[in-house]
């Protein structure tokens, strides 16, 4: 019975698209996966304006929202006008406080204004933005997942990261973070499922940890 499905909205990171998510995998018979997709965002778009743009596209009630890094803060927007039954935010912060001292000084300096988001076609640099690492030996890997290097969205991403102003974690949010996260080191802090291990990149490279327990949390 279509009744007895809970779906499962999957948000990625900051220039990923949602193939991220290719190897997370529900029981077919309780859960039904769809993956959102970043939009190019309206001039001077807000992030709560952007964030129930996005909402248009979940088109279930009582859904699994889950978002990763930049994408969890996105989520964290959206449940403002979603009805959830449950909001997971994996590699990201629960609030401004967070963020680590090059994004606050990024935003204090106003120096994301001219970041040179224009040679984000080079796939490295992005690669570095996106999950806090040079593309080393895995250039395959990070072109399948990296494709959104639209100027318009990374200069406006960007901006929204290191202007978050969210002051408390999402009392209804299930955090989960890697202990090893070098792109948002400060997050394990406080009430956090830890993952032992986990990098930035943990949704691509310990996808059976989520597999195993994405189930059990969802109806905790």
């Amino acid at each position: 019975m279509d009744s007895d499905i809970t779906h499962v909205y999957l948000m990625p990171g900051m220039a990923a698209n949602p193939t991220i998510f290719e190897h997370i995998k529900l029981p077919e018979d309780n859960y039904e996966i769809h993956w959102l997709e970043w939009q190019i965002p309206n001039k001077n778009e807000t992030l709560q304006d952007y964030a129930k743009r996005m909402c248009k596209f979940v088109t279930h009630d009582n859904i699994v929202l889950l978002g990763v890094s930049f994408g969890g803060m996105l989520v964290q927007e959206m449940s403002q006008f979603l009805n959830l039954k449950k909001l997971f935010v994996v590699s990201s912060v629960k609030s401004h406080y967070e963020l680590p001292k090059r994004l606050k000084l990024l935003k204090y300096t106003k120096a994301y204004k001219i970041l040179p988001t224009q040679l984000m076609s080079n796939i490295d640099l992005l690669a570095k933005y996106a999950f806090g690492e040079t593309i080393k030996k895995r250039v395959d890997l990070y072109k399948k997942y990296l494709s959104v290097s639209d100027k318009v969205y990374l200069d406006w991403a960007i901006k929204q990261v290191v202007c978050w102003s969210q002051e408390e974690p999402h009392p209804e949010a299930i955090y989960i973070h890697g202990d090893k996260d070098i792109v948002f080191p400060h997050s394990c802090d406080g009430d956090c499922i830890v993952i032992k291990g986990g990098t930035h990149i943990m949704i691509i490279n310990k996808y059976k940890w989520f597999n195993e327990n994405l189930p059990k949390l969802i109806e905790s």
